[in-house]
């Protein structure tokens, strides 16, 4: 089965019951699906793990029961999988499900900046290609990232890339100047401080929760600024009700599910007339997508050995260091 589109592109009989059969071809293949808290409420629902980017890459690395890996996320998420576990064939839905913040740095342009400032030791966000990765020191993600930042020296010369908005918010809270890649992500970038303003004026006692990929000006007016597993626990163990939540809006689905009688308020983009924020990658991923993927066992995340050996450094120090 061709996968020129990036994802099988097979009829999927409308009477079958999606869950059960994928249910079913999983356990017969022996494959197990990890899902991001940014994809599709019904394919977090069937997911075996759900999680962050750390928690699916501290997964993925103690996996050792599964002949197969579906990774509902992004593709800078299968490389990671694959890296971690390259004797396990690891598949995604639809391989077109990339992030605008991974693209922000293309390998090349950011090794320039690398050989540029030689003397430095580079942190990047595990939102980034094998290739970036490569190139890295020690990788992060915003739940981890400043307490891996800290075990640098406090005069350490550190670049830090690709996003701006997390490097910032580490400078600021720990006092660093750290030589930043100027890259963004799409969904975070996009949220108007004027609109949850005015959200927060309609809800005065909610609690704003913000991710540290959003802008500075948002974050001041952050509550909470944290990971979305950071920004879930703090939902499930607060005595709060109301909260306004800037960030990917498929972390609802899991606030919701576990704080029923809490309400969620998705914080609003600039350009949209609706009340969410969703990645337009993330979203790719469907039911019918994951269902042909373990069908047919595929599209595959295939990864360069050598690329792959000399990315599994930075990303086994981050475990290390969480």
């Amino acid at each position: 089965m061709a996968v020129e589109k990036g994802y099988v592109d097979a009829p999927v009989d409308p009477a079958i019951d999606l869950k059960a059969e994928i249910l079913r071809i999983k356990k017969e293949k022996g494959a197990v699906i990890m899902a991001h808290y940014y994809q599709p409420a019904e394919i977090q629902d069937i997911a075996d793990y759900i999680g962050d980017s750390l928690a699916l890459a501290q997964i993925a690395a103690k996996l050792d029961n599964a002949r197969m890996i579906v990774l509902c996320g992004v593709h800078f998420m299968g490389e990671t999988a694959k890296v971690l576990c390259p004797d396990k064939k690891v598949l995604i839905p639809d391989i077109n499900a990339g992030c605008s913040l991974a693209d922000s740095c293309p390998a090349d342009k950011f090794a320039e900046f690398v050989a540029a400032h030689p003397d430095h030791t580079v942190i990047s966000y595990v939102n980034t290609s094998i290739g970036v990765k490569a190139l890295t020191d020690v990788l992060v993600t915003s739940g981890n990232a400043r307490k891996i930042v800290d075990t640098f020296p406090a005069d350490a010369k550190l670049i830090f890339g690709p996003d701006r908005n997390l490097g910032n918010y580490i400078n600021s809270v720990t006092g660093r100047n750290m030589l930043l890649w100027d890259g963004a992500c799409h969904v975070h970038e996009e949220f108007s401080v004027e609109k949850i303003a005015e959200l927060k004026k309609q809800h005065p006692q909610a609690k704003v929760l913000v991710h540290p990929e959003c802008k500075r000006p948002l974050q001041l007016m952050a509550d909470v600024i944290g990971s979305t597993a950071v920004l879930l626990k703090y939902a499930v163990e607060s005595d709060d009700t109301e909260f306004i939540v800037a960030t990917e809006s498929g972390i609802l689905h899991q606030m919701q599910k576990s704080c029923p009688d809490k309400t969620f308020i998705p914080a609003p983009p600039n350009d949209s007339t609706c009340g969410c924020n969703d990645c337009r990658y993330m979203k790719l991923n469907t039911m019918e997508k994951l269902y042909n993927c373990l069908k047919f066992e595929q599209p595959e995340i295939i990864v360069d050995p050598e690329l792959a050996e000399k990315a599994r450094r930075p990303i086994e120090r981050m475990l290390e260091l969480s």
